[in-house]
């Protein structure tokens, strides 16, 4: 039987040794801010006070931001202003963070409900049920949904109705993090990480498999030692696959064969964000690292946050932003890995990827704050 743990309860287990003292979070240092933080807006939906509980990501089309929370609500709101456009009431113990394409929103519950509401106005589309826990959004293609569960699945649903086009499986491991990686659709295969380290990619057409890589091996005496967890969801950019694992690897794949053009040795269970010249990781510890896209030479490593249990980073304009476990927002810049703004007050602990578009990221703290924020250069920096 596999056995998921929570990412609180692992920090602790890591932490009870006779030989290693806990890791406490870092305490926050002061910096010559060279950049403002302007706090555009903020709404909220239906979260989540248990600490153990996974937040619920959101995601952005167009003119809109999607989001769900625990109590079942599933919410859309103008991207610039904030302001609910719907809210729906799904009556589902959602977990699974929002997936949205086209004309359809889905989301997943702790009770293998799948729901597809119009993006629109948030009617209900279609609703279906499948087995096992969904704690990672939902890949929503054209003709086509992807749905991971914890016991390791993906299957394929037909966007037009929820009927069950195909399913694969992935052995997993007897114990692991409690978080599955989202699935990606690119060109036409889907590709996810697993709790077994490797990185399978599926025909979005039938599930076959294309090509599955190890990115990460298991070693050492203990089931803890021995976790790889690719927790986060992969990045695709042109030709490429970028990936992170716990205990393991960052890596990039080549995305028709899987074959590893470079990895590097880096632990991390929240996931990483690319540009044109860097993948950026948020590693275990808490360290941020900026690594040479076509190489994954190091540019530059931040530690001034270390142990605050990072969510992923992203980049966005001249900066990298992340955010922490106690709801504090930081940006660095991109060229040196320096400090140049923080805010806090953004809902508490953040657990989710932050989302970019054009120069606002857009955020949502476990307990169902959205704020949209933008960081520029002040006129006094150099």
């Amino acid at each position: 039987m596999n056995k998921l743990i929570p990412l609180a309860a692992l920090l602790l287990l890591a932490g009870c040794s006779k030989e290693k003292p806990v890791d406490m979070p870092s305490e926050l240092v002061d910096f010559n801010a060279s950049a403002k933080v302007e706090r555009l807006w903020s709404a909220s939906v239906g979260g989540s006070d248990e600490v153990l509980r996974l937040g619920l990501g959101l995601a952005v089309q167009g003119d809109r931001v999607y989001a769900a929370g625990h109590n079942g609500e599933v919410v859309a709101l103008e991207r610039a202003s904030g302001k609910a456009v719907w809210r729906t009431r799904t009556q589902a113990p959602l977990a699974g963070a929002t997936g949205v394409s086209g004309e359809l929103v889905v989301v997943g519950s702790s009770e293998g409900d799948v729901i597809a509401l119009a993006a629109a106005d948030g009617a209900n589309r279609w609703r279906v049920k499948v087995k096992g826990e969904i704690l990672s959004a939902p890949a929503v293609g054209a003709d086509t949904v992807v749905v991971r569960t914890v016991d390791g699945r993906l299957r394929g649903l037909a966007a037009s109705d929820g009927s069950q086009k195909w399913e694969t499986e992935e052995q997993v491991p007897r114990l692991s993090l409690r978080g599955t990686a989202a699935p990606v659709i690119a060109r036409d295969l889907v590709i996810a990480g697993f709790d077994s380290g490797k990185v399978l990619a599926v025909g979005l057409a039938d599930g076959d498999t294309v090509w599955e890589t190890p990115v990460s091996a298991p070693t050492g005496r203990t089931e803890l030692e021995r976790l790889v967890d690719i927790d986060a969801g992969v990045k695709v950019a042109d030709e490429d696959v970028f990936v992170a694992g716990f205990q393991g690897r960052a890596a990039m794949l080549a995305i028709d064969s899987g074959q590893i053009w470079w990895t590097r040795d880096v632990s991390s269970y929240r996931g990483v964000d690319i540009d044109t010249e860097a993948m950026y990781v948020a590693a275990a510890n808490g360290e941020l690292l900026a690594l040479r896209r076509r190489t994954g030479v190091e540019i530059w490593r931040q530690d001034t946050l270390k142990f605050r249990r990072l969510s992923a980073p992203v980049a966005v304009g001249d900066f990298v932003a992340v955010a922490d476990y106690e709801g504090y927002m930081h940006w660095f810049d991109k060229a040196s890995g320096a400090p140049v703004a923080r805010i806090g007050g953004v809902g508490g602990r953040v657990s989710n990827p932050l989302v970019a578009v054009d120069d606002v990221i857009y955020v949502i703290s476990d307990n169902g704050r959205i704020s949209a924020l933008r960081a520029t250069r002040s006129s006094t920096s150099n």
